[in-house]
């Protein structure tokens, strides 16, 4: 091991890379069972794809772009393909470089799957592929620069513990500007799109919940004081969120719902992201509460719009986001943190700074991802036509089905109503 290098920071962060790793599938889980049967597996699928996407992309260019020197807007290229990157102790942590990386392509990697869940159901899997290649690189790889690479915002104070910035507020804003591109689905408005599967969201929602103690807890590259508040801090506010979700859907329909559950977990674990390791446990019980409120309002209010923003990655996570970046300057405590006081403390300019994080990323991802899906449309179409989002993207992009039937289902359009017709067994047909 090379000097320098602490053994128990390195094997808590091999964990934590793991778990972080655990959470894309877990995505997938948690997305597949909120879209109809006929596109379940496309909708994991885009996830599974980050997995090699976005891990291309990060090593090849992405983590050079974000961590190594250049000026505040973006990095160089002095570790395009790794070069340099070895086991000697990445800057300011005792772990190596090389794990170092591998942290943080876990990061982009469900960044990158997250967008996805603006527009499954419609979009065409060939097109995500290349959208997925490219985003990670101008939007994510930029925002992360800016946040933890030596960036703009870095440098102004801005603090971000665990991705407010590159993750939650990029993923949000990217989503949706990615649904107004993409357009909405057939019959948008006028049909009922049920999740199919409730169970698998609410698992998908605990092993997310499960990998976020990585998330969180890894962003302290150590096993001291700032990993552990991180790790408690991840308990503590996804519960808050969870009871206050059950109070608004109680007084909302008097009944408590499983989706509206594991959206909850999903609000909380998002909101502590940017300030697990800024703020007392006590404050963060009282984040999950706070943010619940319009992240819970939005996703209500969001199926009377024209956006069909399919999972809501807005109102989940660019909202929770923007609310735990700026609960950080309000809350923020030096006797826990060791860095910065918050408003409540004393320091006003605290929040300030986190102000103009709450601004800036939602305007670049935003931009950036609307000009990027603007000029991709113009090389291939975005989305499927109406005859194979009919059928389901399922059969048309993978030619599986989740649920085979063993009768060889035959799905056929006419005039925009699906009909079934099913075959006989071929042995029969035989006879």
């Amino acid at each position: 091991m090379s000097a320098g290098v602490n053994a128990g920071d390195t094997a808590w962060m091999l964990v934590a890379t793991a778990l972080v790793l655990l959470m894309t599938p877990a995505l997938g889980l948690f997305y597949a069972g909120l879209v109809r049967s006929k596109n379940t597996l496309n909708t994991f699928m885009m996830c599974v794809a980050a997995l090699a996407i976005a891990t291309i992309t990060w090593a090849a260019i992405g983590y050079s772009l974000a961590f190594s020197e250049g000026n505040g807007f973006i990095g160089g290229f002095d570790h395009a393909f790794l070069q340099g990157v070895d086991f000697t102790p990445r800057e300011g942590t005792a772990i190596p470089g090389l794990l170092f990386f591998a942290f943080q392509a876990t990061f982009c990697i469900i960044t990158t799957a997250l967008v996805s869940g603006a527009v499954v159901e419609r979009m065409r899997f060939g097109p995500f592929l290349v959208f997925s290649a490219v985003w990670s690189i101008v939007v994510y790889a930029p925002l992360a620069h800016w946040a933890w690479g030596g960036g703009w915002l870095q440098a102004q104070g801005t603090l971000d513990f665990a991705g407010g910035v590159p993750v939650e507020m990029a993923s949000g804003f990217s989503a949706l500007a990615a649904a107004l591109v993409v357009g909405a689905r057939r019959d948008y408005g006028r049909q009922a799109f049920l999740p199919h599967n409730a169970v698998y969201v609410l698992l998908g929602a605990g092993l997310l919940w499960f990998g976020w103690f990585g998330f969180n807890g890894g962003s302290g590259f150590s096993v001291g004081n700032a990993s552990i508040l991180a790790f408690v801090n991840t308990l503590l506010t996804p519960a808050c969120a969870l009871a206050t979700w059950f109070i608004l859907d109680i007084v909302r329909a008097r009944h408590v719902t499983a989706i509206g559950a594991a959206t909850a977990i999903i609000v909380g674990c998002v909101a502590i992201t940017p300030a697990a390791g800024f703020i007392s446990p006590g404050w963060a019980m009282a984040l999950g509460v706070v943010a619940a409120v319009p992240s819970y309002a939005v996703i209500m209010w969001r199926p009377r719009t024209r956006v069909d923003e399919t999972l809501d990655v807005l109102g989940a996570h660019g909202l929770a986001g923007f609310v735990g970046i700026l609960f950080i300057g309000l809350v923020a405590g030096s006797s826990w943190n060791g860095v910065a006081d918050g408003a409540i403390y004393g320091d006003w300019g605290q929040l300030g700074e986190q102000a103009v994080a709450a601004v800036a990323t939602p305007a670049y991802a935003f931009g950036v991802t609307f000009v990027l899906l603007k000029l991709l449309g113009l090389v291939t179409p975005l989305r499927a036509t109406a005859y194979q989002e009919a059928i389901g993207l399922d059969i048309v992009a993978h030619g599986e089905e989740a649920y085979a039937t063993g009768e060889g289902a035959i799905l056929v359009a006419h005039d925009g109503a699906v009909e079934v017709e099913r075959e006989a067994e071929r042995e029969k047909a035989l006879v």
